[in-house]
């Protein structure tokens, strides 16, 4: 298999930064090159991930590199309202042990990009506490083992082998409305306990757990989620980021926490957080990266 975008495995670092661009109009794919060709050791931070949109992508690879399934995130709808979907052409997620250096890094890349793209979402996000979400409740717990990852993230074979199709969203929390919940509330709401993240012995069927379950005949699907907390006292909520090798996974979980599923139950969580962005990006193997910039 190619080489994968390690940073997408990289735990342990607490400040992060999420940045999306979108082309600007009349730019030529040599301009663009040129503007990626400064990020190569440029940018000194611990991890980085480089997603592209769908339209980006196809102007930039061989057929090769292309999997079948890459295409734009699309609306969901359903009894628990309408998901945004704005796709984008670029997402990189800078992450390190410190907000000064994540934040110098992301302006690095800003100043590489700008002269050829737009910024149009820029997130600090960060730890809180041991992985928590702001909530209260510990998030990630539904992540396949870290040895059992790889498989679940990246594509095996085929074209964009070594890829990963990455789901980004930015959730923000109505935790005023949350908090004012009983603990007993807030835990079937979510499907597990909050201190020590126990899944609830009697699931409700609308509660974020229950929801985000999706078994086939194959299985449980599964996905790598590597989420963090964002924004500050007043405005803040989760960003979203969820790989998978198959981009069908993420879509079958969307739209049964939105209740575009024959049951028409939505997840109670979209009563206290609603998403204000959404796009998937395709993450490239490396080598299918260094083959364009130097192209």
């Amino acid at each position: 298999m190619p080489t994968p975008q390690s940073a997408i495995f990289r735990s342990g670092l607490r400040a992060h930064e999420h940045l999306e661009f979108d082309l600007r109009p009349g730019v030529t794919m040599g301009q663009v090159r040129a503007a990626f060709a400064p990020l190569q050791g440029g940018v000194f931070v611990q991890a980085i991930v480089v997603g592209f949109g769908e339209r980006l992508w196809r102007l930039l690879a061989p057929a090769e590199a292309c999997p079948p399934q890459l295409a734009p995130l699309m609306p969901i709808h359903g009894t628990g309202g309408t998901m945004p979907a704005q796709p984008h052409d670029v997402w990189l997620w800078l992450a390190d042990r410190g907000p000064d250096v994540a934040l110098d890094a992301a302006r690095i890349a800003i100043q590489a990009l700008e002269p050829t793209f737009t910024l149009v979402e820029d997130t600090q996000g960060f730890v809180y506490r041991d992985g928590r979400d702001l909530t209260g409740f510990i998030d990630g717990t539904e992540n396949p083992p870290p040895d059992e990852a790889a498989e679940v993230a990246l594509i095996a074979e085929g074209p964009g082998a070594g890829g990963s199709f990455a789901l980004v969203q930015r959730w923000q929390h109505d935790l005023k409305r949350f908090q004012a919940q009983a603990l007993g509330e807030q835990e079937r709401a979510i499907g597990r306990t909050k201190l020590d993240s126990v899944e609830l012995e009697e699931l409700p069927e609308n509660s974020h757990v229950a929801r985000m379950v999706v078994e086939t005949a194959d299985g449980e699907l599964a996905i790598w989620r590597r989420s963090v907390p964002w924004g500050n006292a007043a405005v803040n909520g989760l960003q979203f980021v969820g790989f998978s090798a198959d981009p069908s996974r993420l879509t079958a979980m969307l739209e049964r926490m939105y209740g575009a599923t024959p049951d028409r139950l939505h997840d109670r969580l979209l009563d206290f957080s609603r998403p204000k962005t959404g796009a998937l990006y395709f993450v490239p193997a490396m080598e299918a990266l260094a083959a364009w910039v130097k192209a």
